[in-house]
């Protein structure tokens, strides 16, 4: 699989634009990608979905960086030579469909399923199997990254959003849940917990 995050302008891939893309092969985690791009002409601007990227509007209309079609055009690229083109990650059908509208709003073929494999979805599976109550707010789940890792011995990221420090931070998450190891040596020293660990 194939574990994905993007820094995009705002929540609606129709009408906002893709920023950044990190990727990582989760099967050979040493094959990463990682893209910034500048926002597409005419791309609508949510203040904070930049507030959370740490994207200024300066660096997000820099004419050197490329384009988001390149940057689609090169993330579909580096997927072949993944062996499996699952994605996955923190609610990867908004980082899908970000990359998806992008290729499709350039006239580039879309080779990816629908189906991806959710982190939110397999950690609120391990803590109901563990007999923890996920956290929640106003009646939903609040099962997001930051508390995600701390279940799995991770530290919390710093204040901003980065895609591709997020994509690794969600496949090694995925790795201690899914296999009770550790996946990327830069958390190696982060000891998985005794409750799901393979050891």
């Amino acid at each position: 699989m194939i574990v994905v995050d993007v820094e995009s302008t705002g929540v609606d891939a129709r009408l906002c634009s893709l920023l950044s893309v990190g990727a990582l092969d989760f099967e050979n985690p040493v094959n990463q990608f990682y893209m910034e791009c500048r926002a597409f002409s005419g791309a609508h601007m949510e203040k904070e979905a930049l507030k959370i990227s740490g994207f200024t509007e300066e660096a997000i209309r820099d004419a050197k960086k490329p384009t988001d079609r390149e940057v689609a055009e090169a993330f579909l690229a580096w997927m072949k030579t993944c062996g499996e083109w699952t994605l996955a990650g923190q609610n990867p059908s908004f980082d899908r469909g970000f990359l998806e509208e992008t290729a499709h709003r350039y006239h580039i073929n879309w080779p990816l399923a629908h189906r991806t494999i959710d982190l939110h979805s397999i950690c609120y599976f391990q803590m109901q199997k563990q007999g923890r109550e996920p956290p929640r707010k106003n009646n939903h789940s609040a099962l997001n990254l930051d508390r995600i890792l701390e279940y799995v011995g991770l530290p919390t990221r710093e204040t901003k959003h980065h895609a591709f420090a997020d994509a690794k931070l969600e496949a090694e998450a995925l790795s201690r849940l899914l296999c009770g190891k550790n996946l990327l040596p830069e958390y190696a020293s982060f000891g998985v917990p005794g409750s799901f660990s393979a050891s």
